[in-house]
């Protein structure tokens, strides 16, 4: 995200020290030329427009469910119970009685300075592996495997599977997650400072500020696909599936149709949510850093190739930074199915929009708050939990 620094590890036993600053560079780079504030007025009044002939939002609340230590992501594991990461570098399991033991501890090798720590966690689609995507100590974006045997880690399986450096603290990404095709898709931002200095977004012979996709079990370390969009580009690296992104924090695939929508966190005015339909060749372009959002960058150029996000908000109001959610899919809120469902880490209300065919029918406030949203998981049934970086783990029921 723009994560003004989501920040931080435990210290001590229970004392939780959140960086106010998860957007870390990014009020830097104020960018409110006249051209910006007309798009700003003209995004409002359609918005306006919008908002006044959609139904009703669908009606829900936030069960609290458990509290964790600065939880961070979050993922269905066997038998279909949500598997919880904390930053700082556990992963605990929800269970009735709420959040059990640690079964995996890498505190000590994990650093939460900036916008890092254990950001992601994924298991493939037969459960028999586990994936965690973190920050070492050196700041190196590191994604590991462990084998998994009855539902439980094998410690001594766990081997690396890529690792890129990291130039700053922030936009880092480290979002993974499988795809319907059964491939790791991993997420990297552009690797921070501010304004993409080193020009990574557009720059296909990096992996930062990219989505890659992966054969972790085709290869040693892993192989690439060979429909990846870029496998026969010398000047490419082959593992690029999408690029032009700052730090796409949250991603997901809709387990209804396979569509593909990221939740990438802007620079200074705009926040947007991308998407791809389930049949993508991938090589999109979501435009940073000469595009934020449908704007150009500092005064950038619209590659020709630029696919505009399907939703974007500005900065008018308390947003600062998209945490991207999940189409739900589950059978608690009827009104909800289909609907994809996400946040912002500064404003914490949850919203959702209706998609037909890329396009976004209607969207709505959900009229209800999760704090400090910095993920969302899905369980085994599709329904949804809202994770708040202070510490609450929260069902969506039905108001």
């Amino acid at each position: 995200m723009n994560l003004r620094t989501r920040s931080s590890a435990v210290v001590g036993t229970a004392a939780v020290c959140l960086i106010a600053s998860l957007a870390l560079a990014t009020a830097s780079a104020e960018e409110a030329d006249t051209g910006t504030a007309r798009a700003r007025t003209t995004a409002q009044a359609a918005h306006a427009a919008r908002a006044a002939q959609a139904p009703q939002a669908p009606q829900v609340a936030l069960k609290e469910v458990a509290t964790a230590k600065n939880p961070s992501a979050g993922t269905a594991g066997p038998g279909g119970a949500v598997w919880i990461a904390e930053r700082a570098g556990t992963v605990r399991v929800l269970g009735d009685q709420g959040l059990g033991e640690p079964v995996l501890d890498i505190s000590g090798e994990t650093t939460t300075d900036g916008e890092r720590g254990l950001l992601g966690i994924a298991f493939d689609q037969d459960f028999s592996h586990f994936y965690i995507s973190f920050t070492d100590r050196e700041g190196t974006s590191t994604v590991d495997e462990f084998a998994v045997e009855d539902g439980k880690l094998q410690p001594g399986t766990r081997r690396t599977v890529l690792t890129q450096t990291q130039p700053y603290a922030n936009h880092n990404g480290g979002d993974i997650r499988f795809g319907p095709d059964g491939y790791l898709y991993i997420a990297l931002g552009d690797g921070g400072s501010g304004g993409d200095p080193h020009g990574n977004g557009q720059n296909l012979g990096t992996l930062l500020g990219k989505l890659l996709r992966i054969d972790p079990s085709g290869g040693d370390p892993y192989a690439v696909p060979a429909d990846n969009p870029f496998v026969d580009d010398p000047e490419a690296r082959d593992e690029i599936w999408a690029y032009g992104l700052r730090n796409p924090w949250k991603f997901s695939f809709d387990s209804g149709t396979g569509d593909l929508l990221i939740g990438d966190v802007g620079q200074s005015a705009w926040e947007e949510i991308d998407w791809a339909p389930a049949d993508s060749k991938g090589g999109e372009n979501y435009g940073w850093s000469a595009m934020e959002g449908n704007h150009p960058f500092r005064g950038g150029t619209e590659p020709a190739n630029h696919v505009p996000p399907i939703h974007e908000y500005d900065r008018n109001g308390l947003g600062c930074s998209v945490t991207g959610g999940y189409v739900y899919r589950g059978d608690k809120v009827p009104g909800l199915q289909g609907h994809y469902v996400f946040s912002d880490y500064c404003d914490g209300t949850l919203r959702s929009l209706e998609i037909e065919n890329g396009k976004v029918t209607g969207e709505h406030d959900l009229g209800v708050n999760g704090g400090e949203v910095v993920s969302f998981a899905q369980d085994g049934d599709g329904e949804l939990y809202v994770l708040d970086l202070g510490g609450s783990v929260s069902r969506i029921d039905p108001a």
